[in-house]
C-alpha cells in the first residue's frame, strides 16, 4: 500500500467550530500567549493556565468530526494514513482515524508538572490539588512555547517514507512543523488545501485553494484507484 501523510492543523478543526490559536477573534480571549502557553505562565498563575485548557476540554466536547476528517477515514481504505497534526484536539480519532500523531499534545489527557513521561488520559477539569502518583500538581499535556516537541522526529521519518503528502488547516508557516516538508522525497506528490495558500514552490506541490471540508472529499476521491 501506498504511504499517505497527513499534515493538519487547526483550520480543519475552526470548520467543526472550534476556535483556533491564532485568528483575530480566536483562542487566546485577551490573554497574552505566555501566560496560558509557557512554562513561565505555569509558574506564575498555575489557576489561570488550568482555567483556560479546562475552558477549551469543555468546547471539545461540543463539537464533531466534519467532512475533512471523514474524508481522511475513507482514504484508509487503499492507503497507509499516518496523519500528523499540530491540533490538540480529538476529532481525527473520534472520525476513526487509526494513526495520528499529535505534534503539540492533547487537551484530553493531563501530565505530571515533574515527570513528563507520566501521562493520564483525562476528559474534566483539572482542577488545583489533582496530584500525580509522585504527589506533583497535574498539567494539561500540551507543548507550550519553549518545550521540546518529543514526536517531532517520528513525525520527520514518516513524512520522509511517504508517497503522498496532503498538507491541510496549516499555513506551514510555524517551526517547527513548517519544516517537516523538507523531508518529503523528491518523488512525493504534495498536496497543499488553503484558502489563503501561502506555501512556497516545491516539487510536485499541487495547491487546492478551498476549505478542508470542500476539498479533501474531493481529493480522496480522486486518489482512490479505480
Amino acid at each position: 500500500m501506498k504511504k499517505v501523510v497527513v499534515l493538519s492543523g487547526a483550520g480543519i478543526s475552526a470548520e467543526s467550530g472550534l476556535k483556533t490559536f491564532r485568528d483575530a477573534n480566536g483562542l487566546w480571549e485577551g490573554h497574552d500567549v505566555m501566560e496560558v502557553a509557557s512554562p513561565e505562565g505555569w509558574q506564575k498563575n498555575q489557576d489561570l493556565v488550568l482555567h483556560f485548557y479546562n475552558e477549551r476540554r469543555r468546547q471539545l466536547k461540543t463539537v464533531t468530526p466534519n467532512a475533512a476528517h471523514s474524508a481522511l477515514v475513507d482514504l484508509e481504505k487503499q492507503f497507509k494514513v499516518s496523519i500528523i497534526t499540530q491540533n490538540v484536539d480529538d476529532l481525527h480519532e473520534r472520525a476513526g482515524s487509526s494513526s495520528v500523531i499529535h505534534l503539540h499534545g492533547e487537551l484530553l489527557k493531563a501530565r505530571s508538572s515533574v515527570d513528563e513521561n507520566i501521562v493520564l488520559n483525562w476528559d474534566t477539569d483539572i482542577c488545583t490539588g489533582d496530584l500525580c502518583e509522585k504527589n506533583s500538581q497535574l498539567r494539561p499535556h500540551i507543548v507550550w512555547f519553549g518545550e521540546q516537541v518529543p514526536l517531532l522526529e517520528t513525525a520527520a521519518h514518516l513524512v520522509s517514507q511517504a508517497d503522498i503528502i496532503i498538507i491541510v488547516g496549516t499555513s506551514m508557516q510555524v517551526y517547527p512543523a513548517a519544516g517537516l516538508i523538507d523531508y518529503a522525497k523528491n518523488t512525493a506528490n504534495i498536496y497543499f488545501i488553503d484558502p489563503n495558500p501561502a506555501l512556497k514552490s516545491k516539487q510536485n506541490l499541487h495547491v487546492i485553494p478551498e476549505k478542508a471540508s470542500i476539498a479533501l472529499p474531493k481529493l480522496v476521491d480522486e486518489l482512490m484507484p479505480n
